[in-house]
């Protein structure tokens, strides 16, 4: 639901993006809560609450207080300790082989 990347590491955070990831987070909450679905995937959510752009103690509200059939999955690196802590399940996965090594750049649907 954002425009894909965003800059960070010193770069100042476009207030547009912080503006995107807010309305996605809305957007999520609503259909966590909507009663349609069973699992909800919030993908590379991990990033956005590691770079300051979302309140990891928001997400974890609203975890906690989520349908209890509702599965919900954080995707992306740097997952907030307390939302590790509060996990069912934490998965790491390693880089074995990337299309960037080949010169491919990010592709839109798949890398963002």
């Amino acid at each position: 639901m954002g425009r894909g990347f965003v800059k960070v590491g010193g770069a100042q955070t476009d207030p547009e993006d912080i503006r995107l990831v807010q309305a996605a987070w809305a957007e999520a909450q609503a259909a966590i809560n909507s009663g349609q679905w069973d699992m909800v995937i919030l993908d590379e959510i991990n990033y956005a609450i590691s770079y300051g752009m979302l309140d990891p103690a928001e997400v974890a509200e609203a975890l906690r207080a989520r349908p209890e059939m509702v599965h919900v999955i954080l995707t992306g690196r740097n997952a907030h300790p307390l939302l590790v802590d509060m996990a069912d399940t934490v998965t790491e996965m390693r880089e074995v082989k990337h299309a960037y090594q080949k010169g491919i750049l990010a592709q839109k649907g798949i890398e963002y």
